[in-house]
């Protein structure tokens, strides 16, 4: 079993930077390839590769962290993707949050080309990934996940192994739906504490120590009271995402009524110019709707 040292990062957005700087700390021999170019395609200690093909040539490992299915699409399956490009001894791994559909086509392709890949979407967003705290689904052959493994705990806090190919990329619209359905919930309860005259900054104490508790709200809580709606996670994807979701639950036959709010919510959102905010920007839109305004000192 070939040890992994070597591994290329493809693209340098909020999550792939802090991956592959999280790599260089642990010692992995790192290239990196942006499609921007330019100075967004450097990190300190990695070295940057001119194109595709220059970053994936003689890899252990290629991992890439994109958008959405047009960006996975072109980098990974273009012409001159890695598809093109990467050698048979190779582990390619897919960590972006994309449809079941590009993702099992992925497989394939790669299964055709005798290369090992893996679905390994991540939980967490900036502040996750700078400090290597993210939790990875992984689907795909096992052999192939404990090669990689240590690629996968140097940017991680914890790796879990869903399944067979396709499970990890279904674990995170799960993983996303429950989300969305926390920013929902906690917009419409802020909403609702506001309109009835409580303090929300009491109300967000009671939420903090109860039962019903979660990092979301304890993180999202006090930044809408503050009206910070700095990007970590933009609106803009995770409105990508519960299409994802509706896309897969209308495969499977499966009504999720409460999702189908939170993308009416979304899209509003979205016509409010709040596209480019943080996520948590959908409980403005809720909030708007009831006349109440959720900042305070």
């Amino acid at each position: 079993m070939t040890h992994v040292a070597s591994v290329a990062v493809l693209g340098l957005g909020t999550m792939g930077r802090g991956m592959a700087a999280n790599l260089v700390r642990a010692g992995f021999e790192v290239t990196v390839w942006n499609r921007t170019g330019g100075a967004a395609a450097e990190v300190a200690g990695a070295r940057t590769a001119s194109s595709i093909d220059d970053a994936v040539r003689g890899q252990h490992a290629v991992l890439y962290c994109l958008s959405d299915d047009a960006a996975v699409r072109a980098v990974a399956l273009g012409d001159e993707g890695v598809l093109a490009h990467v050698e048979e001894s190779t582990i390619v791994v897919d960590m972006s949050t994309i449809s079941v559909a590009l993702c099992d086509e992925e497989h394939a392709a790669f299964a055709a080309r005798g290369v090992a890949m893996l679905d390994a979407p991540v939980f967490g967003s900036k502040g996750e990934a700078e400090a290597g705290g993210l939790w990875v689904v992984v689907g795909g052959d096992e052999a192939a996940v404990e090669r990689v493994r240590p690629v996968l705990d140097a940017v991680s806090e914890s790796v879990h192994h869903m399944g067979p190919a396709g499970s990890g990329a279904r674990t995170k619209l799960v993983g996303n739906l429950l989300v969305a359905a926390q920013l929902e919930s906690l917009g419409e309860a802020l909403t609702l504490a506001g309109a009835a005259g409580l303090d929300l900054h009491k109300v967000l104490d009671v939420v903090a120590v109860t039962d019903f508790r979660t990092p979301i709200y304890s993180a999202v809580g006090p930044a809408v009271l503050a009206g910070d709606y700095s990007k970590a996670f933009a609106l803009h994807l995770m409105r990508k995402d519960v299409g994802l979701i509706g896309q897969l639950a209308g495969q499977l036959g499966v009504h999720l009524p409460a999702t189908d709010a939170v993308a009416r919510n979304l899209d509003a959102a979205m016509i409010a110019g709040y596209g480019n905010l943080n996520a948590s920007a959908l409980v403005q839109v809720i909030a708007a709707r009831a006349g109440v305004d959720l900042t305070r000192d």
